[in-house]
């Protein structure tokens, strides 16, 4: 039993990181429709930031953070307004050119930092905490509570602010948007930021959870991905409960199957979605095509 609470405990931490990928993602289709390949590798860019300004910069964890997600915010913006021609006019070359800029991230991750990846210590020195006989650490509770947060801040931004009821309406009627005289290009970039931000979020705080390289975003892009579909793309609700499963199913697999846990992963991922294609929540977006 105390096992099992711990696989969920850890299961959980890496959940809330898928959490927060997948809510990049949806954030992105809710308002463009438009699926944006380069996240992943912006989550990645994130990380590699958070930890040089924290490891070689010697600022705190959360004055690191904060800086990383500042950076990132500016790469969205960056590749929003090359993409804003496109749309409209050519959804596929969107796709392509957002698949181009992942490129470009990785081969500037490659030139600013090498090949060689870097492992970031905690920022939490405190010793794991016993709850009823399960030994959690300090950090997958912050973890959580970080991503927790997010979330709450991203519901609030939506629900009450007047920049987020602009996306919400752009992206339930782009064309009814435009006539009521919402900008429509300053809500798809305010888009593009706040989920290039999340990346960085999640990037930033997996850093001390696994091995920052090149590859990570690879790591994080797929199961983020993943947890949008299944909860549902371009919900935001969806993207929660869909990172934390995967986060948890994961973690499982990885107890029980080992080097096959990927493979079962994505198997019981595979038969969820037969079931249910729309996912959990099964919310439509509008498509821009």
């Amino acid at each position: 039993m105390q096992e099992t609470l711990q696989t969920l405990v850890g299961g959980l931490s890496l959940g809330a990181i898928y959490a927060l990928v997948a809510m990049g993602f949806s954030l992105v289709y809710r308002t463009m429709g438009l699926v944006n390949f380069a996240h992943a590798d912006i989550a990645m860019i994130g990380a590699y930031a958070a930890s040089t300004f924290y490891l070689t910069s010697k600022l705190p964890f959360a004055v690191a953070m904060v800086v990383a997600i500042a950076v990132t915010a500016a790469i969205g913006l960056v590749i929003e307004r090359v993409l804003r021609p496109l749309e409209n006019k050519d959804f596929d070359l969107m796709l392509i050119g957002t698949i181009g800029f992942g490129i470009v991230l990785q081969a500037v991750a490659i030139l600013i930092w090498g090949t060689t990846g870097r492992a970031v210590r905690s920022p939490v020195r405190s010793a794991p905490l016993d709850l009823f006989g399960v030994r959690v650490r300090t950090y997958d509770l912050m973890v959580m509570a970080v991503a927790a947060l997010a979330v709450l801040g991203l519901a609030w931004f939506l629900a009450r602010t007047k920049r987020g009821a602009a996306m919400q309406a752009v992206a339930m009627d782009h064309e009814a948007a435009t006539a009521v005289g919402i900008n429509v290009g300053r809500s798809n970039a305010l888009a593009f930021s706040i989920g290039a931000g999340l990346a960085a979020l999640a990037g930033g705080l997996v850093g001390p959870m696994l091995y920052v390289d090149a590859s990570l975003g690879g790591a994080l892009g797929i199961k983020g991905f993943a947890a949008a579909m299944l909860g549902g793309f371009g919900s935001i609700p969806g993207a929660v409960v869909g990172g934390l499963a995967i986060g948890v199913l994961d973690s499982y697999a990885a107890g029980h199957f080992q080097g096959y846990s990927v493979l079962v992963t994505f198997l019981v991922f595979t038969v969820a979605i037969m079931i249910r294609p729309m996912g959990v929540f099964g919310e439509r977006t509008v498509s821009r095509a």
